[in-house]
């Protein structure tokens, strides 16, 4: 398969490894488009040697690139930016054929990731420390920020460039170094940041990019003394054996694994508005996000009004390559995708949820499913505890606030959650009582640079984003001066 990219050095067939490029040389991992089944190309499949070099290089490069000035390391990270915002075009052509999403949802995640570049470039100046009232007269109390030091990132195959400038960003603003190990889905998304960061003059062996096994490569970084934070996105059941591997060496962990996000529509909501909310929140990259709504619950007043309504939007939509003008529905990203959807509506169907649209794979066949909206769901159907991952949304009928929080907040999960209502009293309520590590209100998005994003309970740990991300990538010294006279 050949893309038309302005810069075509971008898609390069080939790994970053300390200071060295490894060419797949047509072997390795074949990399396909989700729409068309067709190879784009392939990666190396490297193994725990390379992994280890790679971490080696870092050990090095971080010990310089964390005496440059705060300002240094910024005019790096804002020159990266604009390599990125000057190859948006071609950046989004890669990800939309090795992801699939619509390459307006592709634009949109290169502008996203990029901001992330432009945020911690200016984070990066302020990296405040403390002088604290002292105890005696003869001592002074100060506490100054460090970089961790080599950090290990782990990230997943739905959203392929923001999750790396993400976790890369704060890393490179704090002065760590970064081994990277993507998907293996969608590796060339991360293979063109890397040529983007070289050309920016991120120093040889600070980031590097190792495509392979994921177990290899992911033991390797865990059982590193060397790396002293793994950063990781995806699920929890992975998240967790990254917890207990990375033990041994005590290392900081940063994990923003499952959701099970509850979307709450109360009787007093604008309607329209909550419907617009729903489709963006539920539906956005074909209902692959972490944060995507996937337990949609209603109050009785409105429930038929908002199914009707949200199916009569949701029709209209356009299921599609992604590469094609208008399409809001790309292809999920794989077979198993497809089935775990399939098992979802064949369990609510079976246990007395009706079909309102959709509810069968699409007829253009492959990966494509049809956006579907189930009504009377209840607890004991797998929508309600299981992450869908794909374009189903489940309507649950509530009567009281009450009931629909307790619902809510029945998941071991919690990270994001939603709720649509004009009361200012409730709005404040509510969001109290939702056990999540982020509340949109009248909104159905919520991830922004400037706001810290992640988890509670199983779905995981640190924030990424805001000024909190800066310090999930920095430890605090404390020094105590004495003899002060």
């Amino acid at each position: 398969m050949t893309l038309s990219l302005k810069n075509p050095a971008l898609l390069r067939e080939a790994a970053l490894v300390g200071s060295r490029w490894i060419d797949a040389d047509g072997a390795g991992i074949a990399v396909t488009n989700p729409a068309t089944g067709d190879v784009i190309g392939h990666v190396p499949d490297l193994g725990a040697d390379e992994t280890q070099e790679a971490i080696s290089a870092a050990e090095v490069a971080q010990k310089d690139w964390a005496k440059k000035t705060a300002k240094q390391r910024a005019d790096v990270l804002r020159c990266w930016f604009d390599l990125m915002m000057a190859n948006q075009e071609d950046l989004a052509q890669i990800l939309t054929a090795e992801q699939g999403k619509p390459l307006a949802e592709a634009r949109g995640e290169i502008g996203y990731g990029a901001s992330f570049l432009e945020w911690f470039a200016e984070e990066a100046r302020r990296a405040y420390g403390d002088v604290t009232p002292t105890n005696t007269p003869d001592k002074r109390i100060v506490c100054i920020k460090q970089p961790v030091g080599v950090t290990a990132a782990i990230t997943p195959w739905n959203f392929p460039n923001a999750m790396i400038t993400r976790k890369a960003a704060p890393a490179f603003a704090a002065g760590c170094a970064m081994v990277l190990k993507p998907s293996e889905l969608t590796p060339f998304s991360a293979i063109a940041m890397g040529v983007l960061a070289e050309e920016a003059g991120l120093p040889a062996g600070l980031f590097s990019i190792v495509t392979g096994d994921a177990a290899t490569i992911g033991g390797v970084m865990t059982a590193s003394p060397v790396v002293r934070k793994i950063t990781f996105t995806g699920s929890t059941r992975v998240g967790a054996m990254l917890y207990e591997q990375s033990a041994k060496t005590i290392k900081k962990l940063g994990l923003e694994l499952g959701g099970n996000a509850p979307f709450i529509v109360f009787d007093d909501a604008d309607l329209d508005a909550a419907v617009d909310g729903a489709i963006l929140s539920k539906f956005r990259n074909n209902g692959q996000t972490c944060v995507c709504a996937n337990r949609i619950y209603v109050q009785a007043g409105v429930y038929e009004a908002f199914a009707e309504k949200l199916a009569e939007k949701v029709s209209g939509l356009k299921v599609g390559n992604g590469a094609e003008d208008g399409t809001v529905f790309g292809p999920l990203i794989n077979d198993a995708a497809v089935k775990k959807v399939s098992g979802h509506i064949q369990d609510a169907t079976s246990k007395g949820a009706q079909v309102v649209l959709g509810g069968n794979a699409h007829e253009m066949g492959g990966t494509f499913y049809q956006p579907t909206i189930l009504t009377g769901v209840t607890s004991d159907m797998a929508v309600a505890t299981e992450e869908t991952f794909g374009p189903v949304a489940p309507l649950f009928k509530f009567t009281e606030e009450a009931e629909a929080i307790e619902a809510a907040n029945a998941t071991e999960f919690g990270l994001a959650s939603y709720f649509y209502s004009r009361d200012i009293a409730r709005a404040w309520r509510v969001s109290e009582a939702l056990d999540y590590g982020m509340v949109g209100v009248n909104t159905g998005h919520v991830s922004t640079t400037e706001a810290p994003f992640g988890g509670v309970k199983s779905s995981g740990l640190g924030r990424e984003g805001g000024r909190q991300g800066l310090d999930d990538f920095m430890e605090t010294k404390y020094i105590c001066m004495g003899g002060i006279d």
